[in-house]
């Protein structure tokens, strides 16, 4: 897909005056964060569950190797087959080869966030494959030819009139002319729609949530049971999944299932769980003939061993970008890429590049909630951290940038002239202020000031108030 995390700022900036992005998003702050509270007070466990799942990602990304290839095993004895492919046009070209050898005129697909990355459906569409997504909100944003804000609820930033436009628009090729504001008739238009795709789908494409090692399954985590049908109606499956995912056990697996639903969604688990292992036997009733495995790599492994590894221990949940204040502002669709939010500010600088992404290490007031909230406790603002000096180091951040860091560090360094200057500045704030309290606009802050006021120190710094205080006996 398109990256446009260059525009950052102007992104943002048109997010925080579109009507429709601010209703969508202003539930966001009372759905999923308090959801998962709620699930997450109820388990007394829950605590040692993170820490136990962080320690067996850990394990895993040390032995990475070992547990791919026993994957790999596992799923050639079950008579399916595994696909190693180091980059997007690699992969794109092994799933376009093995439509192409199913004859497949038309392929439905369960929602998956790698796809997104290597952008399968433009090229699947280019190449004479038709693409139809069938998780809801991935069937929306494929209606409207966007891509998704959030990772679990692709459809966040679309408030219910946009749909019933969207729908409008686009059934009545199918013969519903009825403009439908009810969302269960809105759901049940879509399903009547997607239940032919399913049936003359030629192949289906899945994600993986979870690749286990023990036994060559591919796990998939779903609300609506669109994967289900995806996987198990065409003659043939592809699971397309990053090579970070794999797990050892059945066992193993079952730790992360505990915690993935309550961070997510707040439930405690996901309606449909659903383990897929290799193709249809003998006595099977339904499912695929043939089943295909596809791992790519496009970067991860170069995170192995960097202190920049932690990234790969994520689920996936979309917790850290529910908590955040930031996404919560500008929505997804700011930051540029296919994870916005927290995770996508710490993994995005790897995936498309510093020089891209430079802004999004940045967007975070570093209140730490994302971190709080991740179920495998990454470290996400001390990666931030990072990206921060590393683009500065790297000079990729803007002169005046770097001059007003290096202004800032010659002060810094000198103790007593810092304190001088915070002194003149609390003061003159505090002037600039006058009665009102506040500073309306700031010199080298106008992006803040523009959209907040500055409430005004009171005339004397910390550092003054703490000594006045110790002096009084306070």
């Amino acid at each position: 897909m398109q990256v446009t995390s260059r525009r950052f700022k102007e992104g943002a900036h048109d997010a925080l005056h579109d009507e429709n992005i601010q209703k969508a998003f202003s539930k966001v702050k009372s759905g999923f964060p308090v959801a998962r509270a709620k699930t997450a007070s109820e388990l007394p466990e829950f605590e040692d569950l993170r820490d136990q799942a962080r320690d067996l990602k850990d394990h895993i990304l040390g032995n990475l190797d070992y547990y791919l290839e026993y994957f790999e095993d596992q799923v050639l004895l079950q008579g399916g087959r595994v696909h190693w492919c180091s980059s997007y046009a690699e992969a794109r070209e092994v799933i376009l080869e093995i439509c192409r050898d199913a004859d497949a005129k038309t392929v439905t697909k369960g929602k998956s966030m790698i796809t997104e990355e290597m952008g399968l459906n433009d090229y699947l569409q280019e190449k004479g494959v038709e693409p139809i997504e069938t998780d809801l909100g991935e069937y929306i944003i494929q209606l409207a030819h966007e891509y998704p804000s959030h990772i679990v609820a692709p459809a966040l930033h679309k408030t219910k009139d946009q749909v019933t436009e969207l729908f409008h628009e686009s059934h009545e090729k199918y013969g519903f002319k009825e403009r439908l504001t009810d969302p269960q008739a809105l759901v049940n238009e879509a399903r009547s729609i997607l239940r032919d795709k399913f049936v003359a789908a030629d192949v289906g494409i899945t994600g993986a949530n979870f690749l286990i090692a023990e036994t060559g399954s591919t796990v998939i985590v779903t609300n609506e049971g669109n994967g289900d049908l995806t996987q198990s109606l065409p003659k043939t499956h592809i699971a397309v999944s990053s090579i970070e995912k794999v797990v050892p056990t059945l066992e193993d697996v079952s730790l992360f299932l505990r915690l993935l639903a309550r961070s997510a969604t707040g439930q405690e688990m996901s309606v449909y769980t659903t383990f897929s292992t290799g193709p249809k036997r003998m006595e099977d009733i339904d499912g695929p003939t043939n089943f295909h495995v596809v791992l790519v790599d496009s970067g991860r492994s170069d995170l192995l061993g960097s202190d920049k590894q932690d990234l790969l221990r994520c689920l996936k949940c979309g917790a850290c970008m529910n908590h955040c204040p930031v996404y919560q502002a500008v929505g997804g669709h700011s930051y540029g890429w296919v994870y916005p939010g927290p995770i996508g500010a710490a993994l995005n600088p790897h995936m498309v590049g510093l020089e891209e992404a430079r802004h999004l290490p940045n967007a975070s007031s570093f209140c730490g909630r994302c971190e709080e909230v991740c179920p495998v406790r990454i470290p996400l603002p001390k990666i931030m951290r990072h990206w921060r000096e590393q683009a500065f180091e790297t000079q990729v951040t803007p002169k005046p940038e770097r001059w007003g860091i290096g202004i800032w560090a010659f002060f810094a360094k000198r103790p007593k002239l810092y304190r001088l200057m915070t002194r003149i500045s609390a003061r003159s704030l505090k002037l600039m202020a006058g009665k009102k309290g506040v500073v309306r606009k700031l010199p080298l802050m106008k992006g803040w000031s523009s959209v907040r006021d500055f409430p005004a120190p009171e005339g004397t710094t910390f550092m003054d108030q703490w000594k006045k205080q110790q002096r009084e006996g306070k």
